[in-house]
């Protein structure tokens, strides 16, 4: 599905974000800017817009990995565009089997990304293997709103008009009813700070962003 539909992802996401997005990846970066993180592994990276975004942090390496191949060819152009390959690598990997060893990375990232993990445990689990300690990982994921009339307009957007759009610009239908039904089924909020914290992550916290559209969680290794 994310193969079919890498070729217009960008331009759907700032679409139906209104390029709020950008800022949401802004806010979640500042998370580290006093960890001055050195290495940094992107989990489910897609087209690389948040690997991108984190070069800002002045790492030596940034890795981004995902499993759909045609995501990463996008996320590679993107990052010649910018002359910044010296820095970002792309490649293809599982975010429940990481190809890289114990404590190899000071900082670990996914931006909307993790309610796409197959098994949600054993993706943060492995996360977790793969960051130092002292290391910090930044989790960037929608969530659903709660208080009136923002929740009311967000279903109805959810589940009306990104679908409508979805099937006009994108060629994968699925892609954008997908969204919604991942959105709703994944466990935002305290149920997910617990999660990281049932994975080892300590000092778990939540931020909510714009209304409670989508939340920044943060958790570190000790």
């Amino acid at each position: 599905m994310f193969d079919n539909i890498a070729h217009n992802y960008d331009f759907l996401n700032h679409l139906l974000s209104v390029n709020i997005d950008k800022l949401w990846r802004r806010k979640a970066m500042n998370f580290l800017l006093d960890k001055h993180p050195q290495t940094i592994l992107d989990v489910a990276t897609g087209t690389a817009d948040f690997s991108i975004a984190l070069q800002k942090l002045q790492p030596k390496e940034i890795i981004g990995v995902d499993i759909s191949e045609k995501m990463l060819e996008v996320g590679r152009g993107k990052v010649k565009k910018r002359n910044l390959a010296n820095i970002i690598t792309l490649q293809r990997a599982d975010s429940e089997q990481l190809p890289f060893a114990d404590n190899r990375f000071d900082a670990v990232t996914v931006a909307f990304g993790v309610r796409n993990f197959e098994n949600l445990q054993a993706g943060m689990k492995e996360m977790f293997r793969v960051l130092k300690p002292g290391g910090m990982v930044v989790v960037l994921e929608f969530s659903k709103p709660q208080g009136f009339p923002i929740k009311q307009l967000f279903n109805f957007y959810f589940k009306n008009v990104l679908p409508v759009i979805g099937r006009i610009f994108s060629s994968d239908q699925r892609a954008y009813t997908y969204l919604p039904e991942s959105v709703q089924a994944f466990p935002e909020g305290k149920a997910f700070v617990q999660l990281m914290e049932e994975c080892g992550y300590k000092a778990v916290q939540c931020k909510i962003l714009t209304f409670g559209i989508a939340s920044i969680y943060t958790g570190e290794k000790r």
